[in-house]
C-alpha cells in the first residue's frame, strides 16, 4: 500500500521549496506521519506544498496512491484552505473521522479541539484525510487512520 503524504505550509514551502522528505524542510509533523506509515509496513510519498486551493487540489487529483494524508491548512486563518480545496472533490464524506479526532483531541488540547477542521472523505476511489499541522495532531490522526485504513479501503473497493 502506498500513501501520499502532503504537507500544506506556505511558510515552509517559501523557505525550503518542493522538497521530497520532511528532514529537508525541518518538518516534524511530516516526519511523524512517515514514521507511522513505515512502522505499519506501508510505503509513503512525501510532498511539501504551499497553502492554497490549487496546489492542494492538484496533488489530490493526480494521486495514484491508495490513500492521501494532508497535514496542515485546516485552521481558521485566511490561508487555511485545505478543506476548501478537497471537500468539493469528495464523492462521500467520513464525518466520523473528524468527530473522533475532535473527541480524542479534548484530552490533549482541551476545548481548543473545537477549532480543528480535521476531516476525511473519498475521492476517486481513495480516502483523503485532512489533519491539523501540529506534530501532536499528526500523531493522533495517524493513530486513527492506521487503525482503520485497511477496513476503509475494503469498503471502498467492494
Amino acid at each position: 500500500m502506498i500513501i501520499d503524504v502532503v504537507v500544506a505550509s506556505t511558510s515552509r514551502f517559501r523557505k525550503f521549496g518542493p522538497v521530497s522528505c520532511p528532514e529537508e524542510a525541518e518538518d516534524l509533523s511530516g516526519k511523524v506521519i512517515l514514521e507511522m506509515i513505515k512502522a505499519a509496513g506501508y510505503k509513503a510519498q512525501y510532498s511539501l506544498r504551499p497553502d492554497g486551493i490549487e496546489p492542494i487540489r492538484d496533488v489530490v487529483e493526480k494521486s495514484v496512491a491508495d490513500a492521501v494524508v494532508i497535514c496542515g491548512g485546516t485552521g481558521l486563518t485566511r490561508l487555511d484552505l485545505t478543506l476548501e480545496a478537497v471537500e468539493p472533490l469528495f464523492e462521500k464524506t467520513l464525518p466520523g473521522f473528524g468527530e473522533v479526532f475532535r473527541w480524542r483531541s479534548l484530552d490533549e488540547v482541551g476545548t481548543r479541539a473545537l477549532l480543528t477542521r480535521a476531516t476525511a472523505g473519498i475521492y476517486n476511489g481513495k480516502p483523503v484525510f485532512c489533519l491539523p499541522g501540529s506534530p501532536g495532531a499528526a500523531r493522533l490522526g495517524m493513530e486513527l487512520i492506521m487503525a482503520e485504513l485497511v477496513h476503509i479501503l475494503k469498503h471502498i473497493r467492494e
